[in-house]
């Protein structure tokens, strides 16, 4: 059995600390929403914009959970299944908005991309660490949590993408690493909706497919 460290074992899923483990996530992520968007559409960066919205979906995702802690397996169900839905949505949108640059063109601003990269996947890792403290997860907060690895994932993308738009000056690597972001969106969403499934399943004892 595995002996987890104090301050983890303590962690009462029944308290307030997780409802404050959600908000302080949930706001973290409003901030890094509004950072991505406003850099990003000064930036010229899809990448930036596909981060900002990605965060502005995991926000909701998180009033959702903090909505869902006292709700009903099946309404917590729903919750995930919107989230999932929500992220899927969000992907379809950014691939567009990259094929729309790629014709029309686009200028990002490298050091900028890098900079509010570093910012968010500090905070990304603050978001992880804090939810990683939560034990007995239910499929809500599974989601939060696969969220915020995303979102740190897609942070060291776009930091690369930076350094190679400024050593080239093309906008590809922004377009690339924005489309990236929405391939792990697409993946994120299947995913919630994957164990929004078998949560079912389990709920009621059985396999799936049986």
């Amino acid at each position: 059995m595995e002996i987890l460290p104090m301050s983890e074992a303590n962690f009462d899923l029944d308290s307030a600390d997780k409802r404050r483990t959600l908000w302080i996530v949930l706001w973290l992520n409003v901030a890094i929403a509004v950072g991505f968007l406003a850099t990003g559409f000064v930036g010229d960066s899809n990448a930036l914009i596909a981060n900002g919205l990605d965060n502005s979906s995991d926000a909701i995702v998180y009033g959702l959970s903090l909505l869902a802690l006292s709700r009903s397996r099946t309404w917590k169900r729903g919750a995930a299944r919107f989230s999932g839905i929500m992220l899927l949505i969000f992907a379809g949108g950014v691939v567009l908005d990259a094929i729309r640059r790629y014709f029309e063109g686009s200028e990002p601003a490298g050091a900028m991309m890098m900079t509010m990269a570093v910012i968010a996947a500090v905070v990304n890792l603050l978001s992880l660490y804090l939810l990683k403290k939560l034990q007995s997860k239910d499929v809500n907060l599974r989601a939060a949590t696969t969220f915020s690895m995303n979102d740190f994932v897609a942070n060291g993308g776009v930091i690369l993408a930076g350094i190679i738009v400024i050593w080239t000056g093309s906008n590809l690597p922004d377009l690339l690493v924005g489309i990236a972001v929405a391939c792990i969106a697409l993946y994120g969403g299947i995913d919630i909706l994957r164990d929004a499934h078998m949560d079912k399943h389990d709920e009621h004892g059985n396999k799936h497919g049986e």
